[in-house]
């Protein structure tokens, strides 16, 4: 039986469109993440980013791969249903942990974040994945947009660094451009969101979010797991995160020191 937040029609719908919404995700654990992205931005890692671009207003900060020293990032890991809810969607007996990722544009931020999939800027592959993006204030505008069944296009979109939209890997013939959702027709789904619910997305799904030109904050945090057949491979250039010296070969299954099994049936 899958965990109570979903149904046999979530799972069908995750695995058609790419993406679908599970309300009160992280209800209970709102304020513990608060503090946490609050420490987080007090003593950002050695990824974090503002996210500057010339002519853009407010800022953006993100940063991740801190939970294993960020208490309340590991505490809401463990605690919450994240990684059974992970499982019922990708249809996976196991859950390993990839990475956690916070996003905060605060109040008058003009920089959007960029149409993109999360895969090609990874050294992992597999049919079976999931991201959680959780808003920790109300989201209108200012939430996450996703286009429906971009999952299972053909090719890649070709990742791009997010300041200066620069091409992230030199060999461009394997990819596809970054496309324009809106002006192309494609058919974009997007919530209102209070905080601790979730969106549930796979890494090739295409999204982005515009500025927030709202009077509050808007602080989000993401968790990136993986199934069963998750394996290393290797990419034409930089991954993000990179994970320097991790010594895994193209096909093997991530080492579970760094990446370990958070659940399993």
């Amino acid at each position: 039986m899958p965990h109570p937040l979903v149904t046999q029609d979530l799972i069908d719908t995750y695995q058609s469109d790419g993406v679908v919404l599970i309300p009160g995700l992280f209800a209970d654990h709102v304020e513990i993440l608060r503090n946490g992205v609050a420490n987080n931005m007090a003593e950002p890692g050695p990824y974090a980013s503002e996210n500057k671009r010339e002519g853009e207003s407010g800022r953006f900060f993100d940063d991740y791969c801190n939970w294993t020293r960020i208490a309340e990032f590991e505490q809401v890991i463990s605690e919450s249903p994240a990684a059974e809810v992970a499982a019922d969607l990708m249809k996976s007996d196991t859950v390993q942990m990839f990475h956690d990722h916070v996003l905060v544009k605060e109040p008058g931020t003009s920089m959007a974040t960029p149409w993109h999939q999360d895969a090609p800027y990874y050294f992992v592959e597999g049919q079976q994945n999931v991201s959680f993006w959780s808003p920790l204030d109300a989201v209108s505008t200012a939430t996450l947009r996703c286009v429906v069944g971009s999952h299972l296009w053909e090719k890649d979109v070709l990742p791009t660094k997010w300041a200066s939209e620069v091409d992230f890997f030199p060999d461009q013939d394997n990819y596809m451009p970054v496309p324009d959702p809106d002006a192309e027709g494609m058919k974009v789904v997007e919530f209102a969101m209070q905080p601790g619910d979730a969106v549930a997305f796979h890494y090739r799904t295409l999204h982005g979010a515009r500025g927030n030109d709202n009077p509050t904050r808007r602080r989000a945090f993401s968790l990136r797991l993986l199934g069963d057949d998750a394996r290393y491979v290797e990419r034409p250039g930089p991954t993000s995160p990179p994970y320097p010296g991790h010594g895994m070969k193209p096909g093997e299954r991530l080492r579970e020191d760094w990446f370990p099994q958070i659940w399993s049936r």
